[in-house]
């Protein structure tokens, strides 16, 4: 005894129907058997899309928002590790700030933003153990 089942009737553009001729040749299967799959697999991604409408905005924005807060984080632990080696390794003890010693620190800094920029944009970071400088990196 086959299983009870509704008989529906519908319309399909000529060349949707063509397809579904061409699909139902195979001997294996039926025209109803690819509508009734069809039909199956639309409504289960049809909920899918429902929570990726709901939810998939929200959950998209929060991880930008969350990869912005890491590379602001790891850009001021990269400013402040290299801060800390420039100004032990290259610190110029004069007693009087005058306009040469300015002038130095002024230059100094430039080149602190510039390395700055060079490490984010080339991947190395100083707190990696393997930079000689501890930490977990």
């Amino acid at each position: 005894m086959k299983p009870h089942r509704i008989r529906h009737q519908f319309l399909l553009e000529p060349e949707l129907s063509e397809k579904l001729d061409t699909l139902s040749r195979d001997p294996s299967t039926t025209k109803s058997a690819i509508v009734a799959k069809a039909v199956e697999a639309f409504i289960e991604r049809r909920g899918e899309n429902e929570l990726d409408r709901r939810y998939g905005v929200r959950l998209d924005r929060l991880s930008r928002d969350v990869a912005h807060v890491r590379r602001d984080a790891e850009m001021t632990l990269e400013s402040l590790a290299l801060f800390i080696r420039f100004s032990i390794t290259l610190h110029a003890h004069t007693p009087v700030p005058d306009r040469a010693t300015q002038a130095i620190a002024q230059e100094r800094f430039d080149k602190f933003v510039e390395q700055v920029g060079r490490q984010i944009a080339s991947g190395k970071r100083s707190l990696r153990k393997d930079n000689g400088v501890g930490g977990e990196g």
